[in-house]
């Protein structure tokens, strides 16, 4: 784990997060588009990722998914993990989030955001903890509380993941239910 915020300061704020507020390209996926030749969005999701976000949800931390893109590969992903806050096709995200956060009774204090771009500051900037993936661009990389070692689309996501569950105590719990 790459910081640039203190250690125990992260983990301190960590431990509070109720939402992990996602963007999509460059983050749960590489960042690179496919097209088929018939028009369709082609995504390719890692695995570690979407485990991670399901023992989030299993550790009652919601995951946010909000994108500027609207893809149906990408929604099949995110319900196939039990992901239910879906915002696709959002031009200002930071409005959705604070939505998000009134209709679920939390404050931005209880947030994690992760982006890897300019559209994605507004939401870095509000959150408890600020996270961009190692290839984000310089710009955000620059201004986030936490930079991963992984890559968009290669386990940032569930270095992320990870963070919450061990300052919320409940990492070595999940753990335990695979190595009994």
């Amino acid at each position: 784990m790459s910081t640039t915020t203190n250690t125990n300061s992260l983990m301190d704020k960590a431990s509070h997060a109720k939402i992990l507020f996602l963007d999509v390209d460059g983050v749960l996926t590489s960042g690179e588009i496919f097209y088929s030749e018939h028009g369709e969005t082609i995504k390719r999701f890692n695995t570690l990722d979407g485990q991670g976000l399901r023992y989030l949800i299993e550790a009652g931390v919601s995951p946010v998914i909000i994108t500027g893109r609207t893809s149906l590969a990408l929604f099949k992903r995110l319900t196939d993990l039990g992901i239910e806050q879906i915002h696709m096709g959002v031009h200002d995200k930071k409005q959705v989030a604070q939505k998000v956060l009134d209709e679920l009774g939390f404050d931005w204090t209880q947030s994690v955001a992760v982006g890897d771009d300019w559209p994605d500051l507004p939401i870095l900037l509000k959150s408890a903890i600020s996270v961009a993936p190692q290839n984000a661009h310089l710009e955000i990389k620059t201004r986030v509380d936490f930079l991963t070692h992984n890559k968009g689309g290669e386990g940032c996501v569930r270095e992320v993941c990870d963070l919450i569950l061990k300052a919320s105590g409940k990492y070595q719990t999940i753990l335990e239910q695979y190595t009994k």
